[in-house]
């Protein structure tokens, strides 16, 4: 198990955990230990965070398998690459790249066959236009789910805002109604409001740093691609085009 999985474990595990970090403040010590019973105290609030979290769980795995090294291209395929393109043998390096599923591979299986004979230069810059614009086309691709995990950094927050205000205005609505010298009338109302409020701060929390982790990790992946395949480019000069 790779050190993605390991985090998108142990991400999972957190937010699973959320409603056992919020203070219970009603009830026997049986129900303060009781995980169902503490959700269900936070109310209506709990539906859109518990499908917060459980989008945030499916994002993570996602972008982990999107975000894999593997996805991107090895040494050992660039390395087969640039001494074929050195060793003038076009053919056979777009056949290999046509044959590898990776990022890496699908950009040079792209911009290789726009090498040819005539204008060595203006043909290699078009590799090179080619090359970048499949680079472009996967980070667009994996940040658009790297982002909305940064929506759900966003959301959750609010939305466990949202229920403490509820509970809040249940609490006066309580107050306003004879319950101001009975405080366990109030104990409901608060107890949502402080579950609401944890729960959302948890799953933000949560949130923030997957998206800082997936986000750091796919510019870190591009990055070494782009050299890869720069050190690449630099052999298909008038030289390379020539059987050895």
């Amino acid at each position: 198990m790779n050190y993605s999985h390991r985090a998108a474990i142990a991400l999972f595990a957190a937010i699973a955990a959320v409603p056992l970090l919020a203070q219970e403040t009603t009830g026997s010590v049986e129900s303060q230990s009781s995980l169902w019973n503490m959700i269900a105290q936070g109310g209506w609030a709990m539906y859109p965070l518990g499908a917060c979290s459980l989008a945030l769980i499916y994002l993570i795995i996602h972008c982990a398998r999107e975000t894999n090294a593997s996805k991107f291209g090895s040494e050992f395929f660039s390395s087969r690459i640039e001494s074929l393109c050195k060793a003038g043998r076009i053919e056979d390096a777009i056949s290999a790249a046509r044959l590898e599923p990776s990022v890496l591979g699908k950009a040079l299986a792209a911009g290789l066959p726009k090498l040819v004979s005539s204008n060595e230069d203006s043909n290699k810059e078009k590799v090179e236009e080619t090359i970048q614009e499949r680079f472009d086309l996967e980070e667009h691709s994996v940040g658009q789910w790297i982002h909305y995990i940064n929506v759900i950094a966003t959301v959750s927050p609010m939305v466990g805002l949202l229920g403490t205000v509820n509970g809040m205005i249940g609490a006066f609505q309580t107050m306003s109604t004879g319950g101001m010298g009975r405080p366990e009338l109030l104990a409901g109302n608060i107890g949502e409001a402080l579950i609401t409020t944890a729960t959302g701060l948890c799953i933000g929390i949560s949130a923030m740093v997957a998206h800082s982790y997936f986000n750091n990790r796919l510019n870190n992946q591009l990055v070494e691609s782009a050299q890869r395949a720069n050190s690449i480019s630099e052999h298909l000069d008038a030289d390379s085009t020539e059987e050895p």
